[in-house]
C-alpha cells in the first residue's frame, strides 16, 4: 500500500489499461500531483467482466459462513492499515485528517456489519398454499454486478456496495469516481491476497467510457450507483437496453424543520456539524433550513457564529481544522455560482477565498431566498445553507415536500406527538428526530423522486443484492 497503483485490478492481478492511458490525481487542498491512475477503456471493461464472471463460478458455492469469513480478514485488514487509509482519503478528497481516520473506522465497521448480517439471512418455507406441497422462497446473488461510487466518501461508498453485494454472493466490478480513486485502489490491495482472483475487480477512468460501459454490457447482471440525478437517469437509461437491475442512490437536497419549542442550541450545534461536515460534500447535508418565525431571529444570531466559528483550511496545517476544501475546481465553481443565483437573498456569513485558484468555499448562510429560487430547488453539495420562516407545520411540510428530492429530512422540537406526526407526512427516506446526518450500518439509506431508489446498509442492502426464486416442493 506504500504506492499508488497506476494499473487495473482485474481477475487478481494488476493490470495495464490495454490502451496504456493514464491520468493525474491532485489533492485539492494544494494542488499537489499525488500519481497516476489507469485511464480506461471499454476494452478494460470486458476484461475486467470476463474476470468476474469467472471468478463467479466459484463464488457463487460459497456458504454465508465462508464469505463472512473472508469479509472480516478483509476488514482486519483495513484496520491493520487504517493510518495509509485515513491519509491517502484525506489528501485525495481534502478531507481533515480527523474526519478521514473516522470514515476509514466507519468503513471498517460496515464491513464487519455485513459480514456478520449475512449468516443470518433467511428465506420462508410454509406448506399451508395446498395441501401436501411446501412452498421454499430462497434469495440468491445476482451474479456479476457493476458498482460505480462518488468522490465524496470513496472508502465508506466502495464498502457500503461492496460488503453488500459480496457478503449476498455476488461478485463485483468497481468503479471509483475519477477524481477520488484512491483509497478503492488501496482496497484491492488488500483484497488481493485474502479474496479469491476475480471476485473484486477495480478499473479506474471517467464515466465515458467506463461508467457507461458498466451499465451496457450484457453480463452484468445489476448496477448500482451513487452519483448525480443526470449520472442516475444515464445509467438507468443504458441499463434498459439489458433489462439488468438498476439501485440509484442520487441527489439531495435536505431540509431541517426547527419547530417553536425546539432547543436551539442543540440544534445550531446538529446543523453546524451536518451542513459542513466534508465541505457540505454530503447528499445527506442540512441544506434547507425551515424555522418557525417565532424562533426565527434568536435561530440566527446563534447560527451565525457558530458556521464563523468553523475552522477551515488544509488538512496539511493541523488536527484542528474542521473544513477542507471542495473536492476539485469544477465543482467549487458551481457552488459559487449557486451562492451568487439568488436573487433579493442577504448573505449573512461566509465568503469566497480571495486566491481564485484556489478549492475553498467558508460556511454561508443565506436568507431572503424564495422556495422557486434555484438555490432552494436543486442540491447545493457544498457548506450553504438557506433559512426559510414559516408560519404554520403544514406551511413547514409543504416546503420541505417541494423540491423533486425526496433523500431524508429531520425534526427539531421537544413535541414528541407533533414529530410523529409530521414525519409520515414527509416525501423522503429518512427521517432523524433532534438529529441530522447520523448513519450507522444497520439503518437503511435509501430515497424517493429524484433521490433514487434502492436502498444502502442495512440487512435491506444486501437483499438488494439478491433474487428470489420459489421452489415448490409436491410431496402428498
Amino acid at each position: 500500500m506504500k504506492q499508488i497503483r497506476s494499473r487495473n485490478f482485474i481477475g487478481g492481478q494488476w493490470v495495464d489499461p490495454a490502451d496504456g492511458a493514464r491520468a493525474p490525481i491532485t489533492n485539492p487542498a494544494t494542488g499537489t500531483v499525488l500519481g497516476e491512475v489507469a485511464a480506461s477503456s471499454r476494452v478494460d471493461v470486458d476484461h475486467a467482466v470476463e474476470a468476474a464472471e469467472t471468478g463467479w463460478q466459484t463464488w457463487r458455492e460459497t456458504t454465508p459462513r465462508e464469505r463472512s469469513e473472508y469479509l472480516f480478514a478483509l476488514a482486519d485488514a483495513m484496520a491493520a492499515h487504517r493510518s495509509e487509509l485515513a491519509d491517502l482519503e484525506s489528501a485525495n478528497v481534502g478531507k481533515p485528517i480527523l474526519n478521514a481516520r473516522g470514515e476509514v473506522d466507519e468503513a471498517i465497521d460496515g464491513l464487519r456489519f455485513f459480514a456478520g448480517a449475512i449468516r443470518s439471512s433467511e428465506g420462508l418455507a410454509s406448506n399451508e398454499f395446498r395441501r401436501g406441497a411446501t412452498s421454499i422462497v430462497r434469495r440468491e446473488p445476482v451474479g456479476a454486478v457493476g458498482l460505480i461510487t462518488a468522490w465524496n466518501f470513496p472508502l465508506m461508498g466502495a464498502i457500503w456496495k461492496t460488503g453488500a453485494a459480496l457478503a449476498a454472493g455476488n461478485v463485483c466490478v468497481l468503479k471509483p469516481a475519477e477524481q477520488t480513486p484512491l483509497t478503492a485502489l488501496a482496497l484491492a490491495d488488500l483484497a488481493a491476497p485474502i479474496l479469491p482472483p476475480g471476485v473484486l475487480n477495480v478499473i479506474t477512468g471517467q464515466g465515458d467510457p467506463v461508467g457507461s460501459a458498466l451499465s451496457q454490457h450484457p453480463k452484468i447482471r445489476m448496477v448500482s450507483v451513487t452519483g448525480a440525478v443526470a449520472t442516475g437517469k444515464a445509467v438507468a437509461a443504458a441499463a434498459a437496453h439489458t433489462l439488468k437491475r438498476v439501485h440509484l442512490e442520487l441527489g439531495g437536497n435536505c431540509p431541517a424543520i426547527v419547530f417553536g419549542d425546539a432547543d436551539l442550541d442543540a440544534v445550531v450545534a446538529g446543523i453546524r456539524h451536518a451542513a459542513t461536515v466534508n465541505s457540505g460534500q454530503v447528499c445527506l447535508s442540512a441544506s434547507r433550513l425551515l424555522v418557525a418565525k417565532s424562533c426565527y431571529d434568536d435561530f440566527l444570531d446563534r447560527l451565525v457564529p457558530a458556521f464563523e466559528s468553523v475552522q477551515v483550511g488544509a488538512p496539511e496545517e493541523g488536527e484542528h481544522i474542521e473544513m477542507g476544501p471542495l473536492a476539485y475546481r469544477g465543482h467549487r465553481d458551481r457552488v459559487v455560482d449557486y451562492i451568487h443565483s439568488a436573487q433579493n437573498a442577504k448573505i449573512l456569513t461566509g465568503h469566497l477565498d480571495p486566491d481564485t485558484d484556489s478549492n475553498f468555499v467558508t460556511p454561508t448562510v443565506i436568507t431572503g431566498v424564495e422556495q422557486g429560487d434555484t438555490i432552494v430547488q436543486e442540491e447545493i453539495f457544498g457548506p450553504v445553507v438557506t433559512v426559510q420562516p414559516f408560519d404554520t407545520d403544514a406551511q413547514a411540510v409543504e416546503w420541505a415536500n417541494g423540491t423533486p428530492f425526496g433523500l431524508a429530512a429531520s425534526l427539531w422540537t421537544r413535541d414528541l406527538n407533533r414529530a410523529m406526526n409530521t414525519a409520515p407526512r414527509l416525501e423522503c427516506g429518512t427521517v432523524w428526530m433532534n438529529d441530522h446526518l447520523s448513519m450507522l450500518p444497520e439503518m437503511p439509506h435509501g430515497g424517493l423522486k429524484d433521490s433514487g431508489y434502492g436502498i444502502e446498509g442495512s440487512s435491506y442492502g444486501i437483499d438488494e443484492f439478491t433474487q428470489v426464486k420459489h421452489l415448490w416442493i409436491k410431496h402428498g
